[in-house]
């Protein structure tokens, strides 16, 4: 449906399991962490664009990168959570129960996936085949070279030739013991062959990677003085041959010897990515799928560490006196610039903070920056309020404007997939494209609304707005380390800074902006649907202290501030325990960030508008689809600054989430249809619905995020079972409880109905009302429709109705405007018990869902919106017979 509609974008806590359940007891053993903070930084080729390959080809286009100056930043993503069992299936699952139909076409899917296990196979075996040249061509000056050290007249010294070439012939030694285990297993190809073990042992010697990358930067400068000295090394090194493939051994490809050595740092990159593949088509009942997930493992535990050491060293540049500047971290920001948004290229070197502004490309020139502005890391300071009485306002964007770009943005990407099935030209889906990108870059630059505020002590100060927390907290980490290393200020000549800028074109690690039109066609898109997350605990604090967690995803781009767990007061080990649903629109990245709260707001200087709780850790998780799509619970630990948290989640997409159960129940009020309550109760409006609302009239209109901030799960639980049992002692209860459990126990309740309070009956009516384009006859539609819904139904929607415009009253105060109200209650109060779609028959589809499900969500909304803005809606005590509206039928 395709007129306002808009994105739901909210958390809602749905629960709490007992630790037991789901995590394993300090006896056991925990299957696997993810790494520390997910990294997406790579070096300039496999950070973005295709992905490597693992043909031949692949590899000889490698040959042509740029060699970077100093050590790169080793790429682990894509990351996948490793499979940890079976447990905790909920009662959704009972829905994927398929035809016989579908149960061949699953048959038929699992047979396809075979064969691309065996494709995917034959493509690791020919990148083998080029690294191992690329090593034999390394070794092969070696024999010469030694056998001259010993003379009167060396070439090299043997402690040069060892520095140099370390470990080289063990690299060697190990992929061809790798090869010759594989090269026969692939030729007598079945779908039971394993080799899973090749891998895991591939894996467990990546020691032997750990010591050439500690020694990498200490054999390339051996190397280049090496040149300097000897002009016969100089031309050794600038002429070492690899042949290009195993048959043609008289052809082959020149590479220079600093080539080469980056290829065995290369490769560590590339072993997630070898086995991410190989998992994505290993069926998890085959015997490989648990020793391919354990070699999984250990590659991105090994992949992790080597991060964390080498992230300072990743990019450099020669500046005056021999000195280089390296490139710490660059992403793209937006920019207030009075009071306009500006996109920017910001840059941190060692010793200074660059913005720039990238230029438009025409007639296939090469990427140019502008240098904006720069601050030497000695002159910068983050800003302060107090210090900024002129600080600018933000100009914030309406939600609505912001959702309204998101509705384009999702029937752009339909009618894009709708022109690729129909097989039109690509004229057509060029031109969508073209408006895809405006509209998600519009949608980049309206939507942060987070201050970042950098001050130069010799002059003015510069705003950026970002959207996550933990961005901006990354960013001032990064350059308050750098700082404590810096210690002296400096200018910059036009000279200087024109090569400064120039150089931002090589070193730069973020390539394109965020788009999905940026994006491969076989990148992920990302997740569509519902993500339980439980937050356990935490361990590694020094000292007690009043501790919470936010949990953010990305969506449309940016990441958003998705949930919150309860503040646990005076401790060192936080037991939460509590379990948030997130909703994920092609997201790919779970951020979780945990805060000391501080009740004395005098005590900590209040920075960029923020709020005064101070971050204790941050880290994050990507959310994989292969790892994620059999609905199952993961466990993981996230590490961050010597915090431990462990988390659970599990995903369910769109088709499973979205489905009301049916009611199984006789007694109690949660999941039993409305009018069966009402009419136990002799009332017209359920007991649960009419108290919740009382107390949150009495002491929670004022509350921030009332409705949209998730309670307590363990004080939802516990209101539910007492409504449950018509326990007497309700209100006494509530009454001790934080207000917002009991919002979410209101919207638990809607949420567990067998049917939506609109019904399913005029559930479609209700969609094509709202669709109308003429004014007059949408509110005729709706109204009447809205007059044909059962009586408990139709009283009850009123009450509530009654109450939310109360509570929109109050917007300056709680920030809930109707719009926002509408957001959360939407899809509770519409989302149908059924969904009129076959199960997809590709067990990964679910996964991959395209944006028509985020337009039904925004139909929901938008129904709900529309009866909030309508002042024609009678008072909530009237009785039905009496309700009158002015127009006509």
């Amino acid at each position: 449906h395709r007129q306002g509609q808009v994105i739901v974008s909210e958390a809602t806590i749905v629960g709490v399991r007992k630790t037991g359940q789901i995590w394993p007891s300090d006896g056991d053993s925990l299957s696997g962490r993810l790494p520390q903070d997910g990294t997406f930084h790579g070096d300039a080729d496999t950070s973005f664009g295709t992905p490597p390959g693992y043909s031949c080809a692949a590899d000889r286009a490698e040959e042509q990168r740029r060699h970077q100056d100093g050590l790169p930043y080793i790429d682990d993503s894509p990351s996948s959570s490793p499979h940890l069992g079976n447990k905790g299936r909920g009662s959704r699952d009972a829905l994927a129960s398929g035809t016989l139909e579908s149960t061949k076409a699953n048959e038929l899917d699992l047979e396809k996936g075979l064969e691309m296990r065996k494709w995917v196979l034959s493509g690791i075996l020919a990148s083998e085949e080029t690294y191992l040249s690329h090593l034999e061509a390394l070794l092969l000056p070696m024999k010469p070279l030694k056998a001259a050290a010993t003379t009167s007249q060396p070439v090299l010294t043997s402690q040069q030739i060892e520095t140099i070439f370390f470990k080289v012939p063990e690299l060697y030694e190990i992929h061809k013991e790798f090869y010759d285990g594989l090269f026969p297993r692939v030729q007598q190809w079945s779908h039971q062959q394993r080799v899973g073990d090749l891998f895991q042992k591939l894996a467990s010697q990546l020691g032997v990677y750990r010591a050439f990358v500690d020694n990498y930067g200490v054999a390339m400068e051996t190397a280049e003085k090496c040149c300097q000295a000897n002009a016969q090394f100089a031309e050794i090194s600038e002429n070492l041959r690899a042949r290009s493939n195993k048959d043609a051994k008289d052809q082959t490809t020149k590479n220079s010897l600093e080539t080469l050595l980056y290829k065995p740092v290369d490769r560590v990159t590339r072993s997630t990515l070898v086995l991410h593949d190989l998992l994505k088509h290993t069926p998890s009942s085959h015997p490989d799928h648990p020793l391919l997930q354990d070699a999984l493992r250990i590659s991105q535990n090994f992949l992790s560490s080597i991060n964390e050491e080498i992230t300072p060293r990743r990019q450099s540049m020669t500046v005056k006196k021999g000195e280089h500047r390296q490139l710490l971290k660059d992403s793209f920001m937006v920019e207030l610039v009075e009071g306009a948004r500006k996109l920017r290229h910001v840059f941190l070197f060692t010793d200074l903070l660059l913005c720039t502004k990238l230029k438009k490309q025409s007639g296939g020139k090469t990427q140019q920056y502008d240098c904006k502005w720069y601050i030497p890391l000695t002159d910068l300071s983050f800003q302060t309020v107090d210090e900024s009485e002129a600080a600018p306002n933000i100009p914030l964007v309406l939600d609505e404007e912001l959702d309204a770009m998101k509705i384009k943005i999702s029937q752009i990407k339909n009618d894009i997939q709708r022109e690729k099935r129909a097989n039109k030209g690509s004229k057509a889906i060029e031109r969508l494209k073209k408006k895809l990108s405006e509209q998600e870059s519009l949608l980049l630059l309206m939507s942060p609304s987070m201050a970042f505020r950098v001050h130069n002590r010799n002059g003015k100060s510069y705003t950026f707005l970002i959207s996550s927390d933990y961005e901006r907290a990354e960013w001032r980490e990064n350059i308050r380390e750098q700082q404590k290393k810096c210690f002296k200020s400096f200018s910059l000549t036009s000279v200087e800074l024109q090569m400064l800028t120039n150089s931002c074109v090589k070193l730069q690690t973020v390539h394109s902006i965020p788009l999905t039109i940026n994006k491969e066609d076989d990148e992920s898109p990302g997740l569509y649907g519902f993500l339980n997350v439980i937050v356990h605990s935490a361990s590694g604090f020094k000292q007690s202290s009043n501790l919470y967690c936010t949990l953010e995803v990305d969506s449309f781009g940016y990441f958003v501030n998705k949930a919150k767990t309860r503040v646990y007061r005076d401790t060192a080990e936080p037991n939460w325990n509590e379990e948030f649903e997130i909703e994920l629109e092609g997201s790919q990245t779970l951020r979780i960030l945990c805060y000391e709260k501080c009740y004395n707001k005098t005590k900590i200087t209040k920075e960029d508008g923020e709020s005064t709780d101070r971050i204790m850790g941050k880290g994050q998780v990507q959310l994989d689809p292969q790892a994620l799509q059999d609905r199952d619970w993961q466990r993981t630990v996230i590490a961050m600054n010597g915090i431990e948290v462990k988390l659970s989640i599990k995903f369910t997409s769109r088709e499973f989430s979205l489905k009301r159960m049916p009611s199984r129940k006789q007694t109690g009020v949660f999941g039993v249809k409305i009018a069966v309550v009402t009419k136990r109760e002799r009332s017209k409006v359920p007991y649960i619905v009419r108290q919740c609302v009382e107390e949150i009239e009495r002491r929670g209109m004022e509350e921030v995020g009332i409705y949209r901030v998730s309670g307590v799960a363990t004080d939802i639980q516990a209101l539910k079972a007492a409504f449950d049992v018509n326990n007497k002692d309700v209100s006494v209860m509530m009454s001790e409880m934080d207000v917002n459990a009991i919002a979410g126990t209101l919207k638990l309740y809607f949420r567990e109905l067998p049917e939506p309070l609109f019904t399913d009956e005029f559930y479609p009516n209700f969609a094509e009302g709202i669709a109308l384009s003429d004014p007059v006859a949408k509110e005729s539609c709706m109204l009447n429709l809205l007059l044909s819904l059962p009586e408990a139904n139709l009283l009850t929607f009123l009450f509530l109705l009654d109450h939310l415009k109360r509570v929109a009253e109050k917007e300056t105060v709680n920030k809930m405007s109707l719009h926002n109200l509408a957001t959360v209650f939407g899809p509770t109060l519409l989302r149908p018990s059924e969904k009129e779609s076959k199960l997809p028959a590709n067990p990964s589809q679910p996964i991959s869902m395209t944006d028509s499900w985020s337009l039904e969500v925004m139909s929901q909304v938008q129904v709900l919106l529309y009866f909030l803005q309508l002042e024609a809606i009678p008072a909530p005590d009237s009785k039905r017979q009496s309700i009158l509206f002015s127009t006509e039928v």
